[in-house]
């Protein structure tokens, strides 16, 4: 499921709703029929079969049934349907004709008024200082030229204005072993935990830490971006009001995953229970203080 590039059309989207649409029209059922049929409206099988939006596997299955679709062409839909949701991009085919990546992520996180950024390992992009970053480039796989890792550490910057965007949110939730991974000496570590805590008192942004001390309720292996949704109810559907998609990034050593629909879902209830693990606030910026003081003996 690897592409090229990150802007490139879904393409098992749209294969999903040709042959959703072709099944329809060998039935002999409207839209109308059908809709009444699996129990959705006729402008979401009209937005199904334009592309527009991704049905639930439950709808697939509902719409095999409906048009009698064989075991092979049902198994292809559900498979289509999973494609759709989950599209993958590998990192070596997506740099392949391109320096850096940080344009494209900054246009998918300027299509989300809100910005939800789980990490566990490291600190998020949209959060670290220069130092930081360049030493998180010179590290990636596959590795950059040392001669474009001055544009991509920039470009990563330039990211950072949306914080200071009016009507933007974002929140943020760091495990402790995030803000104690050090890619470089004491002193980058310290400028680093200094930045969060100054972005963190904007009235826009809020940070979550998760301490060590605190007794896990969930495991999330990989950090993941929610871009969108103005509650957990928009992020459940996939969308808010405005009609803006609800998408999740999670970005693993190999690919960044792009997951839609009914998966988003899962990242929702996710980031309910971590931030259920976190301190905020001035109990937050207590605790970066003091991973500071500790930070500081190492100098």
């Amino acid at each position: 499921m690897g592409v090229a590039g990150w802007g490139e059309t879904r393409v098992n989207g749209q294969r999903l709703a040709v042959e959703l649409r072709r099944l329809r029209d060998l039935a002999g059922l409207s839209g109308r029929d059908l809709a009444q049929r699996i129990g959705i409206s006729q402008s979401k099988v009209s937005r199904i079969e334009s592309g527009a939006a991704i049905p639930t596997s439950a709808e697939v299955r509902a719409w095999a049934d409906v048009v009698a679709a064989s075991p092979e062409t049902r198994d292809l839909l559900l498979e289509l349907t999973e494609q759709a949701l989950t599209e993958v991009y590998a990192w070596r085919e997506a740099l392949r004709d391109r320096t850096h990546l940080q344009d494209d992520i900054q246009q998918r996180e300027r299509e989300a008024r809100k910005i939800y950024g789980f990490q566990c390992s490291l600190v998020p992009g949209l959060l670290q200082t220069a130092e930081y970053a360049r030493r998180v480039f010179a590290m990636f796989q596959p590795p950059y030229a040392e001669r474009d890792i001055p544009a991509v550490v920039a470009s990563r910057l330039d990211r950072q204005l949306a914080l200071y965007e009016e009507g933007r949110s974002f929140s943020f939730l760091l495990t402790e072993a995030a803000l104690r991974w050090r890619p470089g000496p004491p002193r980058m570590l310290r400028a680093q935990l200094d930045r969060i805590a100054s972005v963190s008192t904007l009235e826009n942004v809020s940070v979550g830490v998760i301490p060590h001390s605190v007794e896990a309720v969930t495991s999330v292996p990989h950090g993941f971006v929610i871009l969108g949704g103005d509650d957990e109810a928009d992020q459940k559907k996939g969308k808010n009001d405005d009609g803006e998609e609800v998408r999740v990034i999670v970005e693993t050593v190999h690919a960044s995953l792009i997951v839609r629909g009914e998966h988003v879902a899962m990242y929702r209830h996710q980031w309910s229970m971590l931030q259920r693990m976190a301190i905020f606030d001035n109990e937050a910026r207590a605790f970066l203080a003091r991973l500071t003081a500790d930070i500081e003996k190492l100098l």
